[in-house]
């Protein structure tokens, strides 16, 4: 994928199971750390997913990474209106709202802005992976080069043979799914979103007990820092769980993995989110299947069972 951020490089850090496990628990820890009052603890179990939005990535202008025939904006569309109805179906009682549904371009604060204002309780953004060709060389011959050496009346000519190379690329071989969270280092962003839309996850109960409560009181920071906490293991949580769904169908996945730079929507949000780099576009094999009614299929119903898992993982926490 070429990211939301125009022309950033990426640098991700995978992580395995067994490290994003450690990290929950660490999460986890934070929670009960804090002796907070039942209203708050009471904050912190609300766990009915009401309303999802899906963000088809890119759009418009905008046309994201692109394959031998196809533009990633074109894909990610296509999959997103799938993966709302397929939600819809498994889920008539949630309502899923989406960032665009034609081919128009809104820049991540637009859709930050149109996630937030849905009240979301869950942000999926949906895009295709892309790598560089892979270049290749092979010596042709020699040809004759001219050199001197030394200065003045020592300055001499001399002759040398050098190589001659044909070079060519071929498409980039690697493929496989992979989902996103931000990085640990953003919780910063992360937090200031829930600091400007607090009316997300504060019920009118809790808000007539921090009315007129300086944002920056121990109290409210408390709040910030575990809704904040919460919302990385929940997204870490899916994403693992997008990954599992998708070794279902036979895919290849690369992982859950964080995002060091750029996907700034993904903090900008009040809620968990997650986003899908639903394969490579860049790869033949996987453009033909994103391309393909099959493939995009089976990517919504992948996301929608892993979504749905989630949800029941939220509603039964004991099992």
């Amino acid at each position: 994928m070429i990211c939301e951020e125009k022309q950033v490089q990426r640098t991700v850090t995978m992580l395995n199971k067994k490290i994003f496990l450690t990290a929950l628990t660490g999460c986890t820890f934070l929670f009960t750390s804090f002796k907070i009052s039942n209203s708050k603890a009471g904050l912190l179990q609300r766990q009915t997913i009401k309303t999802i939005v899906v963000d088809a990535g890119h759009g418009g202008e905008d046309g994201g990474a692109k394959g031998k025939y196809s533009y990633e904006k074109d894909l990610t569309l296509q999959i997103a209106l799938k993966l709302q109805k397929t939600l819809q179906l498994a889920m008539p009682d949630i309502n899923v709202v989406m960032t665009r549904t034609t081919d128009v371009f809104d820049n991540p604060k637009e859709k930050a802005d149109k996630a937030n204002a849905a009240n979301g309780d869950l942000f999926i953004s949906v895009h295709c992976d892309a790598a560089p060709p892979q270049k290749h060389s092979e010596v042709t011959g020699y040809k004759t080069q001219t050199y001197y050496t030394g200065k003045g009346k020592s300055r001499k000519k001399r002759t040398r043979k050098v190589p001659t190379y044909r070079t060519w690329y071929t498409p980039n071989p690697a493929k496989g799914a992979s989902t996103y969270i931000w990085a640990v280092h953003k919780n910063d962003d992360k937090e200031l979103a829930m600091r400007e839309n607090e009316s997300l996850y504060i019920d009118s109960t809790l808000g007539s007990q921090f009315e007129g409560f300086d944002p920056d009181s121990p109290e409210k920071r408390i709040l910030y820092t575990l809704k904040t906490q919460q919302y990385f293991e929940r997204s870490a949580k899916l994403a693992l769980t997008v990954e599992e769904e998708f070794e279902q169908v036979g895919r290849a996945v690369r992982g859950a993995l964080q995002r060091q730079v750029g996907i700034w929507v993904l903090q900008a949000v009040a809620m968990p989110s997650v986003l899908v780099e639903t394969g490579y576009i860049t790869n033949p094999e996987e453009e033909e299947y994103l391309n393909s009614e099959k493939g995009q299929q089976e990517t919504a119903d992948a996301i929608t069972k892993a979504v749905q898992r989630y949800r029941y993982s939220l509603e039964n926490p004991s099992n």
